[in-house]
């Protein structure tokens, strides 16, 4: 008796670590694909990064209005009238499940555009995103 439960102990602590190294492994991953965004916004554009890092059913916050899915998403951004976008980010603090399929960021973003009639628009704040692994094992964001 006294070796099965060591044995299941043993058990318990393998699966643990494992568990660990594959969360420790989904973190660099999201932090990573938080780089490769923020990359993507600059060099292409707000639109074009946020349209190739939502997941397709997206939830995006702004301005107190929920926009569910990719293409609500892109159908807002295409509507905005604001020029010479930029949009800085950088996170705080990653973290993810203990199974590497979920994960979340936060951190200081820093927004600026200029609006239709040449007023600059500037704000900076605090984000909070959470990103998924899709079936394909890429990183997309499903709220923002």
């Amino acid at each position: 008796m006294r070796r099965l439960f060591l044995l299941v102990m043993l058990f318990c602590l393998t699966v643990a670590g494992f568990g660990q190294d594959v969360r420790k492994k989904a973190i660099s991953e999201i932090v990573a694909a938080e780089a490769a965004f923020q990359k993507m916004a600059l060099d292409s554009g707000v639109r074009a990064a946020f349209a190739h890092f939502a997941a397709p059913d997206a939830v995006l916050n702004r301005n107190d209005v929920l926009l569910v899915g990719r293409d609500a998403m892109i159908g807002y951004m295409k509507k905005s009238t604001a020029i010479n976008v930029t949009l800085f980010w950088k996170p705080d603090f990653a973290d993810a499940s203990n199974d590497g399929t979920l994960g979340y960021t936060y951190g200081k973003y820093k927004f600026s555009a200029t609006d239709s009639t040449g007023k600059r628009i500037e704000s900076e704040g605090v984000f909070h995103t959470v990103w998924r692994r899709q079936p394909n094992g890429e990183w997309r964001f499903v709220w923002d």
